[in-house]
């Protein structure tokens, strides 16, 4: 392992160890408030701490933007990250590959479980108008979908799977206080087992806090995180059933 591979925060110049911290104390704003904010950030390891910003959040509460230095180094050569490698196509190329491969269109149920209620994620991935520039994947002509919009139980979303014979289920999860999200998720992998469907049915999960290696931890096929457009989700999609249709499992 060389020097080359250990990296730290930059600032104002390379591996100076800037970092930029925002967080709320329980305490009215202030000067006491303020030594407490630095305090608390010199004991997270940083150096040079200074409070830039201090603002009250109501009766009790203040809320701070704090800058320091971190001496700590990220070695490089120690990650091990699982990234999905999908092939895009365009909506174009998308089409042309489930008509050519396939033969038939795709169906794709979608919601977002459990208690959450943002379905911006999801919207932009399925609806037709789509995301930056790009249309959803009810705008391809050769994929079936339904967005069954926020707060559907883990139980109806996989009953809709299973009336519309879907071929791949996106659940997207936006609320993840206190990892909410974990169980959500996991329960769908689990409804899905028990009714006798999760070989023939692709589990995509999405979400600000998913990531593909979390996704796979789970059962799931593919997770995807934020900035996913809709054609990375509809390649992904179509370019493995084609592959568990050809029989390479």
């Amino acid at each position: 392992m060389t020097d080359a591979m250990a990296i730290k925060a930059y600032g104002d110049a390379l591996n100076d160890g800037a970092v930029q911290l925002s967080f709320t104390l329980p305490l009215d704003a202030g000067p006491l408030a303020k030594a407490a904010a630095e305090n608390l950030a010199e004991k997270m390891g940083l150096e040079q701490v200074k409070v830039v910003h201090m603002d009250s959040q109501g009766a009790g509460y203040s809320f701070f933007v704090v800058y320091g230095q971190s001496r700590h180094a990220v070695q490089l050569g120690d990650l091990h990250v699982t990234e999905l490698e999908v092939e895009d196509m365009s909506f174009d190329e998308v089409n042309a590959y489930i008509k050519q491969n396939l033969g038939r269109k795709l169906n794709v149920v979608a919601a977002c479980t459990g208690t959450d209620a943002h379905t911006v994620g999801i919207d932009a991935i399925v609806n037709m108008k789509g995301y930056n520039g790009e249309y959803g994947l009810e705008r391809y002509p050769w994929i079936n979908a339904w967005n069954l919009g926020s707060q559907v139980a883990n139980s109806a979303l996989v009953a809709e799977a299973i009336q519309r014979e879907a071929d791949a289920i996106l659940v997207s999860q936006v609320v993840t206080q206190r990892d909410v999200h974990l169980p959500n998720l996991t329960q769908l992998v689990e409804l899905v087992e028990a009714e006798g469907i999760r070989h023939k049915t692709i589990l995509v999960a999405g979400g600000p806090r998913v990531s593909h290696q979390l996704a796979l931890e789970l059962g799931y096929d593919a997770g995807f995180g934020s900035g996913t457009s809709p054609r990375q989700v509809a390649s992904f999609i179509a370019r493995e059933i084609a592959r568990r249709k050809s029989g390479n499992l």
